[in-house]
């Protein structure tokens, strides 16, 4: 597996990263079109934005996109995808540190992602509960469960913040950050 710059991938490459995306976050985008879009945008339309693709016998297996914000202070994770087939083989990470290093090389002091937790039933200890009660101490007893979020933890990531509801009723967003 190499990791490579997704403006050097091929149409045929940049259509499978388009169809990784709608595959494993279709709750975000669930139309080809959609995604395929949002790729298109993130290389085209945002300026300092850094796009990594995992490339596997010519075949995209995951990818990840940084954004500048704050005055290149800060970088948003913006998305992280690994084909099902591919998790927990060291993709992610690899794609998570290769990314790091280009935010820490481009002048950046922290990097933070938002995650949702709206699955039906979800699965955070954040998910149906009323996060407006005692916040700071659901923070510090935070349970990731089934979702991603146990692997941004075992990244070095911590809790900063949470937006209640942010998809619905009992379906937060809970915001990820570490320093770089």
């Amino acid at each position: 597996m190499k990791i490579v710059d997704m403006k050097t991938l091929n149409t045929s490459q940049l259509k499978q990263a388009a169809q990784v995306l709608t595959n494993e976050l279709p709750l975000g985008w669930e139309k080809f079109e959609e995604a395929m879009e949002e790729i298109n945008m993130l290389l085209t339309d945002e300026p300092g934005a850094v796009l990594l693709a995992a490339v596997e016998n010519d075949d995209v297996v995951g990818w990840c996109g940084i954004l500048p914000q704050y005055n290149g202070n800060a970088y948003e994770l913006h998305p992280l995808v690994v084909c099902r087939s591919q998790q927990g083989k060291g993709v992610g990470t690899a794609l998570m540190n290769a990314i790091t290093k280009c935010a820490k090389e481009k002048g950046g002091l922290t990097l933070y992602l938002g995650a949702d937790d709206e699955a039906p039933g979800g699965e955070t200890s954040f998910a149906n509960v009323n996060l407006y009660d005692n916040l700071p101490k659901r923070i510090q007893e935070f349970e990731p469960g089934a979702h991603q979020s146990a692997f941004y933890l075992k990244l070095g990531f911590k809790v900063v913040g949470v937006v209640p509801d942010a998809n619905g009723e009992g379906k937060p967003d809970i915001i990820f950050a570490k320093r770089l």
